[in-house]
């Protein structure tokens, strides 16, 4: 998926710690879990790069804020991204 694509799908609502989203990948299987806007969000979103907190360690980012449990993913190899609640 391309930059655009990704920003237009988080801007509906979907950028804040209580939306979760699955997001799909071309080689893996899918992630369910929550996009984060970190201070490095605007560097990473101008080379497609996400940052993004799977759902077993959602309970431990959401009481430290801490970024070192999310991981960055490539938006090129997502296919499809869906809002899970």
């Amino acid at each position: 998926m391309t930059a655009e694509q990704i920003e237009y799908y988080l801007n509906g609502n979907r950028l804040d710690s209580s939306r979760s989203s699955t997001v799909f990948f071309r080689k893996r299987n899918p992630l369910e879990g929550i996009f984060i806007q970190a201070p490095d969000y605007m560097e990473l979103k101008k080379k497609n790069f996400w940052r993004f907190v799977a759902s077993s360690r959602l309970d431990a980012y959401r009481q430290s804020r801490d970024i070192s449990l999310s991981r960055i993913f490539n938006g090129d190899e997502f296919t499809r991204l869906s809002a899970t609640k």
